[in-house]
């Protein structure tokens, strides 16, 4: 099960779907700061997340966008990065 960082965004512009929306992606995330977040999804999980805001969102005034990181990129920070507090091991349950 080989899994891939993606970031996530969206602009939701009903309170109630955007709700929705955080939680769907949520429980996914590793990191995020308001409407973007990091997650990383199997196929499987991609595919489901994919269809949840598909069911939730309403293509003509919201906006989802899923983008798949490349491993081998450089990392370039901007401001004062802060490295994440995480252990030994990474739990996604």
């Amino acid at each position: 099960m080989i899994r891939h960082l993606f970031i996530v965004g969206y602009d939701i512009s009903n309170s109630s779907r955007r709700r929705l929306a955080l939680k769907a992606i949520k429980g996914s995330a590793i990191g995020g700061q308001k409407s973007m977040y990091e997650c990383w999804l199997t196929q499987g999980e991609l595919q489901e997340t994919l269809a949840s805001l598909r069911s939730l969102i309403e293509p003509e005034t919201d906006r989802v966008v899923f983008v798949r990181l490349d491993p081998r990129a450089t990392i370039h920070t901007l401001g004062a990065g802060v490295l994440p507090a995480d252990g030994d091991y990474f739990y996604a349950g």
